[in-house]
């Protein structure tokens, strides 16, 4: 491995994953059930901003996110990887853009019910729901984020329309939603989490919260324990119910 790509990204999912390998379409892997569809899909968002002058390995190939693939696809779900021009805190309006013609390429899959759709964020990639929680369409059936940055922090601004927690004011039909907290978050993440969460409560949106007491920020992949194994499966659990 270069010695200059974050060690992190090629570290695999805590939990074992299944024999699946994805299609790659362009900008998007998927990864298919092998039984007979239509499914539910899935598309994710990575951590970001990733910065070009970092020499990152495409999130695609993470095996973390790679894990989380394979599973829900073994669960009946189709799961959809994008590799988002999420460069720097300016280009989250692009990101945004890109990830909607993402989602759109998904739903036309003939493979995919388009009725059915949620989206699973990470890190510092999870300013990007804001535009679903603002107006969510019909078809979005969940949301999940995990050890999510939901909103900006010092020096980290994606701008007003990217603000998790804001976008939930007058929200309605929110889509159930899990969110997976861990106790060890860098403290400005944690913070953005609690006013969301707040908000939540606030404007009548519930939550289904799975907490990791021990966890690290990117536990799933950081910190191989029983906790962390309980807490990535109920995650794959709401989501799969939530769909199927």
């Amino acid at each position: 491995m270069n010695a200059g790509v974050p060690y992190f990204t090629t570290e695999p999912l805590v939990l074992e994953p299944a024999d699946i390998r994805p299609e790659r379409h362009g900008k998007i892997d998927l990864y298919v059930p092998e039984a007979a569809g239509p499914f539910p899909a899935v598309a994710f968002i990575c951590g970001g901003p990733l910065p070009a002058d970092v020499e990152w390995i495409d999130p695609r190939e993470w095996p973390v996110y790679r894990g989380y693939g394979t599973l829900l696809a073994a669960g009946g779900v189709v799961a959809a990887q994008m590799h988002l021009p999420l460069n720097a805190w300016a280009d989250f309006p692009r990101a945004a853009d890109v990830f909607r013609q993402g989602i759109e390429f998904v739903r036309a899959d003939p493979r995919v019910d388009p009725g059915r759709i949620g989206i699973w964020t990470f890190c510092g990639g999870s300013p990007l729901i804001s535009d679903w929680l603002r107006t969510p369409p019909e078809w979005l059936r969940c949301l999940a984020a995990t050890y999510p940055a939901l909103g900006s922090r010092p020096g980290m601004d994606p701008g007003p329309r990217f603000e998790p927690a804001a976008a939930l004011a007058g929200a309605r039909n929110v889509p159930p939603f899990v969110l997976t907290r861990v106790g060890r978050e860098d403290p400005k993440i944690a913070h953005t989490v609690e006013n969301f969460v707040v908000a939540a409560e606030r404007n009548q949106v519930e939550l289904e919260i799975i907490d990791v007491p021990n966890g690290r920020h990117g536990f799933d992949m950081l910190d191989r324990t029983e906790e962390s194994c309980v807490a990535v499966r109920q995650a794959l659990d709401f989501v799969i119910k939530a769909l199927t």
